[in-house]
């Protein structure tokens, strides 16, 4: 079977964020990694079982991050402190409807995702930062979280799939 006859009810896509192929099966718009050898099951997915997630977010970092530095700002000098107040700001902004996840993300994450409105595009298990990754998975579809601390900053996590 060669990669373009695949079975019924998947298609091959790239990552984004990793440029690897990927799987999507069309009818639960779940994906994976691994080449699909039976068509794609109708049913419904439980969330338990679910093993990868899409996600945007909006990453402030402070001078405590891993790398201190961004697409916006090559020396970030701000408090971890100050990097919570600002996405509780975001947060704000949102809850009362001002702002929007994407535009903020669009313009003020600190992550490169922010040419993608903070996409991070599909990801499974192990592919981000504990913390990350937990909050993420624990998200229902167009639910935000509260703030998430990384090594990276500090994170708002929108699960869009």
């Amino acid at each position: 079977m060669s990669d373009e006859e695949l079975p019924k009810g998947w298609e091959k896509r790239t990552s984004r964020s990793t440029g690897q192929a990927y799987y999507l099966n069309l009818y639960t718009k779940e994906s994976r990694w691994e080449k699909p050898t039976k068509p794609a099951e109708q049913g419904p997915s439980s969330e338990e079982s679910v093993d990868k997630v899409q996600c945007s977010h909006l990453l402030v970092k402070h001078r405590d991050s891993r790398r201190p530095s961004s697409w916006r700002e090559e020396n970030i000098t701000r408090s971890k402190e100050e990097a919570l107040k600002i996405i509780e700001d975001f947060q704000d902004q949102m809850e009362t409807g001002k702002a929007n996840f994407k535009d903020l993300a669009s313009k003020y994450s600190d992550c490169s995702s922010a040419k993608r409105g903070g996409d991070l595009g599909p990801f499974g298990r192990g592919a981000m930062q504990k913390p990350f990754e937990d909050a993420s998975f624990a998200l229902k579809i167009g639910e935000m979280s509260a703030p998430v601390f990384t090594d990276s900053g500090v994170h708002l996590i929108m699960r869009t799939a």
